[in-house]
């Protein structure tokens, strides 16, 4: 509920304080007098967007205050929550706007977005003219509308589930169709590397154990001559027959030497046996480098092949064998891709089936719903002087979304036989205004946690047709809270609250004040709003009707 509001310096107030309370809380004043402003006024602290110029002629700046109660419940609280804002059971919203066009806000005095006012707003308030474009003439709002009234919230969340999981389903499906095509699109190439590498089937080190046979292989015939040489001259031909052939002498004269050849024999028993080591590996050497000419171009050709295969792919050889592994990985992934794509498809099929259920069931939800609409809606316009008139809630099949697969939209036709369209169109100003009382009234329960304000609402009705307007206008403060800015007599004497805004001119400037009636004050006001400016007995006679009836 709105308390509290307070205005400094905005057009033409330099300020102003209103304490509003629950009920049926009126607004009047001559044509001019700044009621419009009151309201600009409170669309500014709520973030509206509205007019440019608001600051006060001759003012640095304007400021705007509201304070509004907050019950424990009230869906304002998770707002504040959400953007980290202190959550009490009283909300002050305070914005200034200087000369030079800057905007700053507060929440319960700590810094906040406009956009966290609009949407604070969403939940506080509703204004609702002959123009309101968020109601009755935006054929957009008119399914959430019908969703309200019809209390399908979790109706409609279900098929919001249902319409994400279509969604996440169709995504993978798309996304492993496109893995396939792009795998499909180098099926050939895949094909042929995987076979060229299987047939080659390098192995780990084989590279590097290649390199070092070739250069080996590549460095014999240069050094084997060398070594065959040193073969022979360490064989029987060389130093070790003639190491034996002195061992033996040596070994003939021992005897007669009285011991001297001991030593001499036995060193050269050790060189003998040296010699035949090195000859042996000298040997074993040759042995080693004995090959086939056809072993190194076989070598060779093999080492070309491995080292070609990488650079053809841009990798190190030792690496090929991974690379066989990946691209034999992808060719699996193309031949199962059309396993998984058919699965996925079914699993999208499958999650449209749930959406489509739950749609069928949200329309026929919504069908009934319209059907109650419909009769609640006749049943209010027959007090508003609209018993001919009729209301029609039409629900057509729409695209699938989110919200379903219908559109819906509110169509009348004011008289019998006359053709029904949109209200926009077929609806006069005053029947434009009660139609969207009427709706009103239809959705108050959902609605009683909002400040309902209607600017003019009954501009162009009159007599017992204005009287109904404000029967409805109390009916519905009846649940919370109402502000009603009016020209008729007949709504303003039903107030439960009344204010009278009137302009005045102190020391060359025009400003508008705003003040609280009582009784004889309020009979006067109405008088004044039934015969003019000169206020008879007559009209305060009928005024005070009016109040009493």
């Amino acid at each position: 509920m709105l308390r509290g509001l307070d205005i400094r310096d905005m057009l033409i107030i330099d300020r102003l304080e209103l304490s509003f309370q629950p009920g049926l809380n009126v607004l009047t004043g001559e044509t001019g007098a700044g009621k419009s402003i009151l309201l600009d006024s409170l669309g500014f602290v709520l973030g509206w967007r509205g007019r440019a110029e608001l600051v006060r002629a001759g003012a640095a700046q304007g400021e705007v205050q509201a304070v509004f109660d907050l019950p424990a419940d009230h869906p304002a609280r998770a707002i504040l929550r959400d953007a980290g804002l202190p959550e009490e059971d009283e909300l002050i919203l305070r914005r200034i706007n200087t000369s030079d066009g800057r905007k700053t806000a507060w929440v319960n005095d700590r810094r906040c977005s406009g956009e966290v006012l609009r949407r604070l707003s969403e939940t506080l308030l509703e204004l609702h003219g002959q123009h309101d474009d968020r109601g009755l003439l935006n054929p957009r709002g008119h399914r959430d509308l019908l969703d309200e009234f019809g209390k399908l919230s979790g109706h409609r969340d279900k098929v919001r589930a249902a319409w994400r999981a279509v969604a996440e389903k169709r995504k993978a499906l798309d996304l492993a169709q496109a893995a396939l095509e792009k795998v499909r699109a180098e099926e050939e190439f895949l094909r042929h590397a995987v076979a060229e590498l299987d047939s080659l089937d390098p192995q780990p080190g084989e590279e590097d154990e290649l390199d070092a046979r070739r250069r080996l292989m590549q460095g014999a015939e240069r050094i084997r001559e060398d070594i065959n040489k040193a073969a022979q001259a360490l064989g029987s031909d060389g130093a070790e027959g003639r190491a034996g052939d002195a061992l033996r002498w040596l070994e003939d004269a021992a005897d007669k030497a009285d011991g001297q050849l001991d030593e001499p024999i036995a060193a050269l028993g050790r060189a003998l046996v040296e010699l035949d080591e090195a000859a042996s590996g000298v040997t074993r050497c040759l042995e080693t480098l004995s090959f086939d000419p056809l072993e190194l171009e076989q070598t060779e050709e093999r080492l070309f092949a491995i080292r070609a295969l990488a650079r053809k792919h841009d990798i190190v050889p030792t690496e090929l064998g991974a690379l066989a592994d990946d691209l034999r990985g992808k060719l699996w992934a193309l031949d199962q891709g059309d396993a998984d794509v058919r699965v996925l498809r079914q699993v999208l099929t499958d999650a449209e089936a749930v959406y489509d259920a739950s749609a069928q069931a949200l329309s026929a939800a919504r069908t009934k719903a319209a059907k109650r609409l419909d009769k609640a809606m006749m049943a209010e316009l027959a007090p508003l002087k609209m018993d001919r008139a009729i209301f029609e809630t039409t629900i057509a099949e729409a695209e699938p979304g989110p919200s379903g697969c219908d559109d819906v939209s509110f169509t009348v036709a004011t008289n019998p036989g006359a053709p029904s369209g949109p209200l926009a169109r077929i609806a006069s100003g005053g029947e434009l205004s009660r139609f969207l009382l009427a709706l009103k009234v239809c959705l108050t329960g959902a609605n009683s946690g909002l400040t309902l304000i209607f600017d003019e609402i009954d501009r162009g009705v009159g007599g017992a047709t204005a009287d109904a307007v404000g029967r409805r206008l109390s009916q519905l403060a009846g649940a919370g809270q109402v502000l009603v800015v009016t020209h008729s007599p007949q709504v303003a004497a039903l107030a439960a609250h009344h204010w009278r805004v009137e302009k005045r001119v102190s020391q060359d400037q025009t400003l508008s004040t705003v003040t609280e009636l009582r009784e004889s004050a309020r009979v006067d006001e109405i008088a004044r709003m039934l015969s003019g400016d000169t206020i008879t007995p007559e009209a305060r006679s009928a005024a005070q009707a009016l109040m009493g009836g």
